[in-house]
């Protein structure tokens, strides 16, 4: 399944210019709000050295940007910025239509046991 994903995001995100560790952080951030160095460092599983070059990567092009949290503000809060979002929905568009074309050729035997494992997966605890 991972190698599955990574078959379609790999040259989705390639050609956006972003890692695959790129790639979560901006994930991570699309799902709003801004975010500490140690949150995305925890929930992306990098070293806090290797997330911190990450965030530099996205804010030196221009699809994030960091600003001070406004209730504490000795921390610094990392923020999707506009040509962050767009990368994220056009590699997500990218991926969906692989997936789709993948899933459109594929046995309907095994397009029902994708959609039982999707289901699962949607109600497993979080």
């Amino acid at each position: 399944m991972d190698r599955a994903v990574a078959t379609a995001l790999v040259p989705a995100t390639a050609s956006e210019g972003v890692s695959r560790d790129g790639w979560r952080v901006l994930l991570m951030l699309s799902r709003g709000g801004g975010r500490s160095m140690g949150e995305i460092a925890g929930h992306t599983a990098l070293p806090a050295p290797t997330a911190t070059r990450v965030v530099d990567r996205l804010v030196a092009a221009g699809m994030a940007y960091r600003r001070h949290d406004p209730v504490d503000r000795r921390r610094v809060l990392v923020h999707l910025a506009a040509d962050g979002r767009a990368v994220v929905e056009r590699v997500c568009g990218m991926v969906e239509r692989k997936v789709g074309t993948a899933l459109g050729a594929a046995h309907p035997r095994e397009r029902a046991q994708l959609a039982d494992l999707l289901a699962h997966l949607a109600d497993a605890p979080a």
